[in-house]
């Protein structure tokens, strides 16, 4: 079966580059979502304490027969957890949902700008977390280069990895090169622009969203290649280094976002996507995300 090639984290520890995503999968589709993804050879599962989904991700793994020490588990503490204490307990809370003594990466869902003490507060518990053994490796997801510079002056452990919106409409050159300046792995979320054509995102909808998949650059380079839109868009996140988080509960289209590693593109094509970039984020910016726009509580396992 093939495999997703590794990156090497910080820490020594190593992921699968491509992961299965599970935002907005219903937690009746998860299950058999995540079963088909690690059949399809898929070893690096990402979900989400808001995503109300750990424990059916937990189920499919357990269903699916592969071995929990193959599968490298994702999941993020979400803002209404933040505080040390309330951050170690959503650790257990997240563990216990996905039936896993450990968890390989948990990282921050958002900076929480309006109160950044909380989420250094949070980050200091992942610290801890990591310390006494019940995570592998810690990070963050959707900070800004200053939220990662304040971030790094009042904590001891430099993030492993920060999940970023970023697809060829919003290629953030300068927090990947921020980035790199720390040994932080860019992590892409919405990696072929999916956020550009969900219909709704937890209450933001932008407007005149063009879809990725339809771009002509990019079918060009698809057809050039005898792959579809999304499968280029992956392989040029892969091609330069990057983990990507492609989401589906449809078995046809997980096992065709998986079939990427074929591909190589050129130096004029990996260009041309770069050169896509629009400058805009489509997903909410952090300071959209507060303690007041983001109350969801996560419940008890």
């Amino acid at each position: 079966m093939t495999a997703a090639p590794l990156l090497t984290l910080n820490n020594g520890v190593t992921l699968p580059a491509l992961g299965f995503g599970v935002f907005q999968s219903a937690p009746e589709e998860t299950t058999a979502a995540v079963e088909a993804a690690l059949a399809t050879g898929y070893r690096h599962i990402d979900t989400a304490a808001v995503y109300f989904n750990e424990r059916e991700v937990g189920e499919g793994i357990r269903r699916s027969g592969v071995e929990r020490s193959e599968v490298f588990v994702e999941t993020k503490v979400w803002i209404t957890d933040y505080g040390y204490e309330q951050t170690l307990r959503a650790f257990d809370k997240s563990a216990r949902k996905l039936g896993v003594d450990q968890i390989d990466l948990l990282i921050l869902h958002q900076p929480l700008p309006s109160a950044f003490d909380m989420t250094v507060a949070s980050y200091q518990a992942l610290e801890k977390l990591l310390a006494d053994g019940g995570v592998r490796a810690i990070g963050v997801s959707n900070f800004t280069a200053d939220h990662l510079k304040t971030l790094l002056e009042r904590t001891e452990i430099v993030p492993a990895v920060n999940q970023i919106e970023l697809h060829p409409y919003f290629t953030q050159r300068d927090m990947r090169q921020a980035h790199v300046e720390h040994g932080i792995l860019t992590q892409a979320w919405s990696p072929i622009g999916g956020v550009t054509f969900y219909p709704d995102n937890f209450g933001w909808s932008p407007e005149n969203r063009t879809s990725t998949l339809t771009d002509p650059v990019i079918r060009g380079i698809a057809e050039a290649h005898g792959k579809t839109a999304a499968q280029v868009m992956l392989a040029w996140h892969l091609q330069q280094g990057r983990s990507a988080i492609p989401k589906s509960v449809k078995p046809e289209r997980i096992a065709e976002n998986f079939d990427v590693f074929d591909i190589v593109l050129g130096p004029d094509e990996l260009a041309a996507l770069d050169a896509l970039d629009k400058g805009v984020r489509n997903g909410p910016g952090p300071e959209a995300i507060t303690l007041e726009t983001g109350d969801w509580p996560i419940p008890e396992a």
